[in-house]
């Protein structure tokens, strides 16, 4: 069981660096006009969901929110069993033209960002797609960077940072463990 190290971040600071992360993709696409929000399964969704609420309030506008599993495009499944059943079709979504914002909850290695955007790119071409992650906790496996970051957080490898939602877990914070 790891053991908690430290709270990083309680659920007011959350919502301000996700309230930032809004107003930035506002400015860096002019407007959310295109713009589709996808949250990748669990927290992403949860934190997608946020700024979305936080878009609609700074534009009047609710930008369009979808869900994508990327179990199917990891490249990191070792043992048999952990193979996904490819029969069972992932739900898809229109991204042909669209401004495309991956939202998910922390980056580490790069691999789930990676997954991510080849799932996007079976659906369609977007014109743009960026990234947007709560935490962004470093050691970089793949060539890729979260173009909106709510925290930075430098680790090691024996830690691990928690992110945790009001719909998953009860409450909004983020925590760092150390691994036993």
């Amino acid at each position: 069981m790891p053991t908690l190290k430290a709270k990083i971040a309680d659920e007011s600071a959350v919502r301000r660096a996700l309230m930032r992360i809004s107003h930035e993709i506002t400015e860096n696409n002019k407007g959310i006009s295109g713009v589709i929000l996808v949250g990748i399964k669990s927290r992403g969704i949860s934190l997608g969901n946020i700024i979305s609420d936080n878009l609609e309030k700074i534009e009047g506008i609710r930008p369009e929110m979808y869900e994508l599993d990327i179990t199917n495009y990891r490249d990191d499944l070792e043992k048999s069993h952990d193979i996904p059943d490819f029969s069972k079709k992932s739900e898809t979504f229109p991204v042909d033209g669209k401004k495309v914002i991956i939202v998910d909850d922390v980056i580490y290695t790069g691999r789930t960002a990676r997954a991510a955007l080849e799932a996007i790119f079976s659906m369609g071409r977007p014109s743009k797609i960026q990234l947007a992650v709560l935490v962004d906790r470093g050691h970089r496996e793949l060539p890729i960077r979260a173009d909106y970051v709510g925290k930075t957080i430098p680790t090691a490898k024996s830690e691990i940072v928690k992110v945790n939602t009001g719909d998953y877990d009860g409450e909004v914070s983020i925590e760092l463990y150390e691994k036993e």
